[in-house]
């Protein structure tokens, strides 16, 4: 019998790692400007997020700007928006499928095989969801890497990791190992229905009378 605590677990996992991730693509402060090397502490600092950009004063005021044009934006942006947009979605639909295959559910309790193959089919796009923003991510952090030790980059153009990309790392982790735990937990086929009797040989064969 499969575990259904193990099953919840994961369950709460994804789910957990879903609103993480809605979280981290709402999120401003995926890229922040940086005060390291020779750069001189301003008294404003910058951060960037992928629908907008904000200016933070030392007053405490902060502006910001939505970005006017999609097509003025760069293709890692894009390609990311499009990432993360994507594993919102698909974890969101992979949640309701794996609800449906949880054994704590009335749903599909005449069929224990069928369940846990919805079960199943929930946890594997759940972790290709988490695969997505794992990659979206990572691509925006790598860039902002390679822009931060580019000798060419001018010092007070640098950024650094803001807390979005931390919040997203953490729940495309979240997400993934969600979906592992329900996948590991799919019911087993049938144990109690493959069991055998031996033929019953009650009709003897017709013997023989003596005198």
């Amino acid at each position: 019998m499969a575990n259904a605590g193990i099953q919840l677990l994961g369950f709460v996992l994804a789910f957990l790692g879903f609103i993480g991730l809605i979280a981290s693509t709402i999120m401003a402060e995926w890229k922040l400007s940086s005060y390291a090397g020779d750069n001189i502490i301003t008294a404003q600092a910058m951060y960037e997020g992928l629908w907008k950009s904000c200016v933070s004063q030392s007053t405490g005021q902060i502006q910001c700007k939505v970005y006017d044009s999609l097509l003025q934006l760069t293709g890692m942006v894009q390609g990311t928006r499009g990432l993360m947009v994507g594993a919102i979605l698909l974890a969101g639909i992979a949640i309701l499928v794996a609800m449906v295959g949880m054994k704590c559910t009335t749903c599909l309790a005449e069929d224990q095989e069928q369940k846990g193959k919805v079960a199943l089919t929930g946890g594997i796009v759940i972790i290709i969801a988490g695969l997505c923003a794992l990659v979206g991510t990572s691509w925006y952090g790598n860039r902002i890497a390679k822009e931060f030790y580019d000798p060419f980059t001018p010092t007070n153009s640098r950024y650094e990791f803001g807390k979005a990309l931390f919040v997203g790392w953490g729940s495309a982790c979240l997400t993934i190992i969600g979906g592992a735990f329900l996948c590991c937990n799919c019911s087993s086929k049938g144990s109690g229905k493959s069991s055998r009797y031996p033929p019953n040989h009650s009709a003897a064969p017709p013997g023989r009378d003596y005198v």
